[in-house]
């Protein structure tokens, strides 16, 4: 572990939103009256949709956003009425923003040269960021002699040569092909294994926020729909909005309405066996359908209308009670690409959602 290393986990700390609230006038509203704390050294990712609010909140975070209400601290020490450069913290953004006529070099250093640091110190600190991201060839480069995720490092780079504690990023991977996506998002997690910042990562692409994430903050209209692990997230959404948010394809939502002892879809077929009375929504992920027709429990009957063949699976879409229910297939299953499906959806893996407010509520079944 180098110093520079020693020095960001030292320095690392919780973040906690308190009532943290931003309107830009009285009729817009961008973030509600927010309570949240991000551990200190845990990678955040705040996820949604465009509009949102995540990258207002990384902006409030950063000082590049004023608060309208609220408090914001680092550690026991409120930040909200700080200058950006006084707060800790480092940015990545989304267009890099390098100086195209400094090299490489002079991009990373340029923050300890304007603190007046002497030039060995930011000679030695810059070849130790370098090494770390292996731009270490590149340093007599100009921003516009690189690649794109050379590039990316070298924002990164520029960020942590100042030690920070927070380390923010605001859709930092958005500009780069599929291919290296995946490459930097490799290489973002063993930096942060590595580092140890606390760091909040803002994205629209669920795909980086389930292989990134310690936890995954999901916003919805500015407001916390659901705050947990990857794991619990896709496994126990909280609402219809994270269960079709999260997942690829999304999770299957139908409208059931109990009789007190089973749950029956829109046209009469039974789902399910539960002590419940009526309407809900029910949830059930396109991996989890079985197609088995031998499969133990209620059968139900659907059209096979499209199929997807992604290689690896297949992505059936089925009408199923005037809704479309999508199935995803493994490896080889051997299915007709016409006529009629025998379709069961395990009690295990069945959610069930308020159809008013759209909340994840205990289920007769144990899926929630």
């Amino acid at each position: 572990m180098t110093a520079i290393d020693m020095a960001i986990r030292a320095a690392a700390a919780n973040i906690t939103l308190s009532g943290v609230t931003k309107a830009y006038d009285s009729d817009t509203t961008v973030i509600p009256p927010m309570d949240v704390e991000l551990g200190a050294g845990e990678f955040t990712v705040v996820l949604g949709p465009s509009g949102c609010g995540k990258s207002t909140l990384l902006q409030m975070i950063a000082g590049l956003e004023r608060v309208s209400g609220g408090a914001i601290a680092f550690g026991d020490r409120e930040v909200q009425d700080l200058e950006p450069k006084h707060r800790g913290c480092a940015m990545v953004f989304q267009n890099y923003a390098l100086y195209p006529h400094m090299s490489v070099f002079d991009n990373i250093a340029y923050s300890l040269k304007v603190s007046g640091m002497a030039k060995a110190e930011r000679i030695e600190r810059v070849g130790a960021v370098a090494k770390m991201l292996g731009l270490s060839d590149y340093l007599a480069r100009k921003p516009g002699q690189l690649s794109g995720g050379q590039r990316q490092r070298v924002a990164i780079g520029r960020a942590i040569v100042r030690e920070p504690g927070v380390l923010l990023f605001d859709e930092p991977l958005s500009n780069l092909d599929a291919q290296l996506r995946h490459d930097m998002r490799v290489e973002l997690a063993e930096l942060h294994r590595r580092i140890g910042a606390t760091t909040v990562f803002v994205t629209h692409d669920q795909v980086e926020a389930m292989t990134l994430a310690d936890r995954i903050l999901i916003l919805n209209k500015g407001r916390i729909e659901q705050f947990d692990t990857p794991k619990a997230i896709y496994h126990h959404p909280a609402s219809v909005f994270v269960a079709k948010f999260i997942g690829a394809p999304p999770m299957n939502i139908l409208p059931v309405t109990g009789d007190g002892a089973v749950l029956r879809l829109a046209d009469g077929q039974v789902v399910a066996e539960a002590r419940l009375t009526g309407a809900y929504q029910l949830g059930i992920r396109p991996e989890e359908v079985l197609l088995d027709a031998k499969a133990d429990g209620h059968k139900l009957t659907s059209t096979l209308r499209f199929r997807e063949d992604l290689g690896s699976h297949a992505v059936l879409a089925a009408e199923l009670a005037g809704a479309i229910v999508r199935i995803a297939t493994p490896f080889g299953a051997d299915v007709s690409d016409h006529g009629q499906l025998s379709l069961h959806f395990p009690d295990s893996r069945l959610h069930l959602f308020d159809p008013a407010s759209g909340r994840a509520i205990p289920s007769a079944f144990g899926a929630n």
